[in-house]
This record gives structure tokens, C-alpha cells and sequence, in this order.
């Protein structure tokens, strides 16, 4: 047995990894499984460039409070178990699995590709979130700097971002926050699921730690940029006995606001989940299972809007008043929420290869322009 591997029952558990296998995709149904041995060592991450021809993506979901993202990186190193984007690995075909975690890919030309649609004559200014769909401080930031050069593009063009992460690394930036905070320009949410040091480290092995995000938070609330806490996924009877405590923890540390998901489990991520479940929490899982359907309708998921982020029935509403009596005892989600400003953007100057790029809009249409 290779010193990064852990038994737990029959499977070989690797240090610094979430998944336990690589589980098929579901656009190869014949693919060949990873060598999953317990004598094998925890695979390296991997990280490989792609151009982007387009960077920021639309949306028009009731249940998330923003239009556009930008995605800098596709998986992440994080390796949370429980992550909702992990299918979309399939995209790549790639296992939402380990490969989520180890195989990743980084979009070297995002800021580039971000002056370009920003420069577009049919550009129209809303707040953009970084994070919707991949950590945008996973470790691999600290190397690549992606994200900061994306805050830089939007910090010339005055243009409102809005960041969710789990990574400490975001303190790095704060020079550039504190700038467009000033103006009404950012806001940062920080997610943090457990206290517990050994839950996170199973749950979200690369991951920085809760103090270490909390750290972060109060760094960034000192320098006047506005911070809430993210208390997601909610995992009934692994970690909803530390919503009380999150939240009071984040507080301290100088969260404004607060909010929180249910667990989410599409498509692949349900086995996933449930496979790690059972091997690392085998005496809590028929329980953690049985009360997440009776949220969800009896089923494991329902992705429905309206549904899919809070849940219904009792737990999810014991879960629900829980979370707004201690939020009214601290004083988090007082008043209504700021609206960042998009009244300060400037778009940068157009280079002459932008123009070609116009007329394929005109014909295909701009997610960023409300073009269709």
C-alpha cells in the first residue's frame, strides 16, 4: 500500500481526493474504468490549456441570483464529494469522478476573450459571477492567475463582479477588490459546510480549511469589501448540526449576509455521493438517504425551479426556520441586499479582428447582449 492511501472497508481511499472511483460518464457507457487497486498511488492533477471562443455564459435559472458567469477552469482540485457540476465532465469525455479532481483544464485566453465580448457594440453591462460552476481560487489559480487577470480586465473596464469560493487565495486579491468595492463594483461569498477539520477533510479534501476561510473573510470585510457566507450543500445528519455555528463563525468574521442549498445530487454525482457515503459514514447513510427524499419528493433529486436549491417537507422546513431565527439573532440579511452598480462600465477598445466576430453574433446571436 502506497503511503496516500488510506483502507477504509475494501476501498482504497486516496489522500487529497474526494471521489472514490471513476465512475462511467453518461455519453460512454462502455468506457474502460480507471485502475481503482488499492495499491495504486492518488493520481496527479493535471492541468491543460484550452482556448476559449467565448468566456462569459448566460443563464436564465430563477434560482441563482445572477444572468452570466465566466468559468476559468473546467473541474476542480477541490475534490468535493458532493459538487453539482461534476457531470458536467461528461462534456469532455471524462468521468465526473476522479477525473473531475485530476483532469482539468484552464482557459488560458480568458482575458483576452473577456476584453472582446466586453468591447462588442451590442454589449450590455450586468454584474458577472465568478465561481458558478468551478472554484476560481482552487489550487491550481495560485500557478495559472487566470482569475486575477480576469479582475483586472473587469477592474479597467469599472465592470461589477460578483466571486463564490472556497479557496483562502482570494485574500491575494484584495487590492483589487477593495478598488471596485469602493465603487460599488464586487461582493464575495465564501462557502463553508462543517467546523469539523476531519468532515471537511473527507468532504473537500483540497479545500482550504473553515479557519483558513474565515481568515479570509474577515480579511476581505476589513477592507470594506462586502462578504456573505455560503452555507452549502446543507447534508441532513452529516452536516446540518453546524449551520448554528457556521453562521455565527462567519458573523465574527465580518459576513453581512447569509444564505444556504440543500445537497444537490444530479445524475452522476448521486452515485458518486452515495458510494463515498457509504464507505466513509456507513452508519449514518440509510439515515442521511431516507431524509434527503423526504425532501425531495421521495426521490434523490429533484432538479425542479422553485425545488431543487431549498427542498420540501418537514426537514427542509425545520432546516428553513432553523437558518432564519439565527440569521435574525445575528443580524445577517438585514435590509436588502446592495445591487452592484453597472452604470461605471467602460468598454475597452476594439482591435480590428472583432469585427468578424460582430457578424457572427449577428447572425447566432450574443448570450451576453439579450441578442437571441
Amino acid at each position: 500500500m502506497e503511503d496516500g492511501d488510506l483502507i477504509v472497508g475494501q476501498r482504497s481511499v486516496r489522500k487529497g481526493r474526494g471521489a472514490l472511483s471513476n465512475r462511467d460518464c453518461r455519453y460512454q457507457p462502455t468506457r474502460v474504468e480507471w485502475d481503482d487497486g488499492i495499491l495504486g498511488p492518488s493520481p496527479v492533477t493535471e492541468c491543460r490549456a484550452v482556448t476559449a471562443r467565448r468566456i462569459i455564459s448566460s443563464n436564465r435559472s430563477p434560482d441563482v441570483p445572477f444572468t452570466r458567469s465566466i468559468n476559468p477552469y473546467q473541474g476542480c482540485e477541490h475534490g468535493c464529494i458532493y459538487c453539482y457540476a461534476r457531470p458536467t465532465h461528461a462534456y469532455l469525455d471524462l468521468s465526473p469522478g476522479i477525473d473531475f479532481e485530476t483532469r482539468l483544464t484552464r482557459k488560458d485566453n480568458a482575458a483576452t476573450q473577456l476584453e472582446r465580448e466586453l468591447a462588442r457594440p451590442s454589449y450590455q453591462c450586468e454584474p458577472i459571477t465568478l465561481g458558478a460552476n468551478t472554484d476560481p481560487y482552487q489550487p491550481v489559480e495560485k500557478r495559472y492567475r487566470i482569475t486575477r487577470q480576469l479582475l483586472e480586465v473587469l477592474q479597467r473596464c469599472r465592470h461589477p463582479v460578483s466571486l463564490i469560493t472556497k479557496g483562502a487565495l482570494i485574500a491575494r486579491d484584495i487590492d483589487i477588490l477593495r478598488e471596485m468595492a469602493a465603487d460599488g463594483l464586487c461582493s464575495v461569498a465564501i462557502s463553508i459546510t462543517t467546523l469539523d477539520p476531519e468532515l471537511k477533510r473527507r468532504m473537500e479534501p483540497r479545500a482550504a480549511s473553515a479557519a483558513a476561510r474565515l481568515t479570509a473573510m474577515e480579511q476581505l470585510s476589513q477592507a470594506g469589501i462586502p462578504v456573505s457566507v455560503l452555507f452549502a450543500p446543507v447534508i441532513p445528519a452529516l452536516n446540518d448540526g453546524d449551520l448554528e455555528a457556521v453562521l455565527e463563525s462567519a458573523r465574527q468574521a465580518g459576513a453581512r449576509r447569509a444564505a444556504y442549498i440543500l445537497l444537490r445530487l444530479p445524475l452522476e454525482t448521486r452515485d458518486l455521493f452515495f458510494e463515498w457515503l457509504q464507505q466513509h459514514y456507513p452508519l449514518r447513510a440509510r439515515r442521511v438517504a431516507s431524509l434527503l427524499r423526504q425532501s425531495r419528493g421521495g426521490e434523490d433529486y429533484d432538479g425542479r425551479f422553485g425545488h431543487r436549491m431549498r427542498g420540501t417537507g418537514p426537514f427542509a422546513d425545520l432546516i428553513a426556520g432553523r437558518f432564519r431565527v439565527r440569521c435574525r439573532q445575528l443580524g445577517l440579511n438585514q435590509g436588502e441586499a446592495e445591487t452592484l452598480r453597472s452604470d461605471l462600465f467602460r468598454p475597452p477598445p476594439r482591435v480590428g479582428s472583432e469585427r468578424a466576430d460582430d457578424r457572427q453574433y449577428a447572425l447566432f446571436g450574443d448570450p451576453a447582449s439579450g441578442m437571441r
